[in-house]
């Protein structure tokens, strides 16, 4: 059931388009939302398709607001929206499949997945100050300097990272560990 929208004919012009878009906004959002959700299956995307779409009908509001059924326009230009943004992503990696003359990543092995796993779980200056000491090979001084901190909080920050991480990446290969 479609519902359209009365307008102030009459009216002084742009406050009253608001008032009616709005109103407009208010009666069938959620609606297109929950289509636009039902045909992606991702609400994130479906919000910011309907989003665009509302937008547009704003900028076109006398010609929408006098279509057949305004909520279907914004319904059919979200959806198109949420499509093309669909297909622009699927090219993408198709795009990237086609150049990728190898598509495994080289040196990316176990032990670097478990590396990246335990540096996620540090506080972002830990993480910061261990990649850049024992990862990019810079000296402690180095580090300071980069990260605009004092030498010894940088040697805390390596302290706690080395500390936290230690659990978790012996017991990615706890053999190794006992063969240390």
């Amino acid at each position: 059931m479609h519902r359209r929208v009365t307008t102030r004919r009459g009216g002084t012009g742009r406050a009253d388009d608001a008032e009616d878009f709005d109103a407009f906004y208010a009666a069938c959002a959620g609606r297109v939302v929950g289509h636009v959700y039902a045909m992606t299956g991702n609400r994130s995307e479906a919000e910011d398709a309907v989003a665009e779409a509302f937008t547009r009908a704003w900028q076109r509001w006398p010609q929408v607001r006098d279509a057949d059924s305004p909520e279907a326009w914004v319904r059919r230009v979200a959806t198109r929206i949420a499509v093309s943004t669909w297909r622009k992503a699927f090219n993408r990696v198709r795009a990237h499949r086609r150049a990728a003359v190898d598509t495994t990543v080289p040196g990316l092995t176990e032990d670097h997945v478990a590396l990246l796993q335990a540096l996620q779980r540090l506080s972002a200056s830990e993480r910061r100050a261990v990649v850049l000491h024992h990862l990019n090979d810079m000296s402690v001084a180095d580090v300071a300097a980069e990260m605009g901190k004092p030498v010894g909080t940088v040697k805390s920050y390596l302290a706690r990272g080395r500390r936290a991480m230690a659990p978790m990446l012996t017991e990615a290969h706890p053999e190794e560990a006992s063969h240390g």
